[in-house]
């Protein structure tokens, strides 16, 4: 197994609370999609809803996910002042959430 070099992924799962209107997620949606804009460390970001079939997703309807060249650049994201706005006005409408940041790692067989 090898771990990919200068990659960290960052990875949010989230369950919006009821009665959140769906045209206030889209535009928390766009402004967590405008980070990347906004802060130069993030290389990336990508979401989606959750729509499996193995009802395993402990109630998470949401995954946002986000690259970073280095740990670094994530510490630098995390204390950057328009991150810090941006999951002020966002975490509020969460009824919960779970963040885990990893290194892709590449298996070759």
């Amino acid at each position: 197994m090898e771990e990919q070099q200068g990659v960290l992924t960052h990875v949010l799962l989230a369950k919006f609370k009821e009665g959140t209107p769906p045209d206030q997620i889209d535009q928390l949606i766009k402004g967590f999609a405008n980070l990347v804009n906004l802060t130069e460390p993030m290389k990336s970001f990508h979401w989606g809803k959750d729509i499996s079939i193995e009802n395993l997703h402990q109630g998470f309807t949401h995954v946002f996910e986000s690259s970073f060249e280095s740990a670094e650049g994530l510490a630098e994201y995390i204390a950057h002042p328009a991150h810090i706005e941006f999951a002020n006005l966002f975490l509020p409408h969460l009824e919960k959430f779970v963040v885990i940041d990893y290194k892709p790692t590449i298996v070759r067989i």
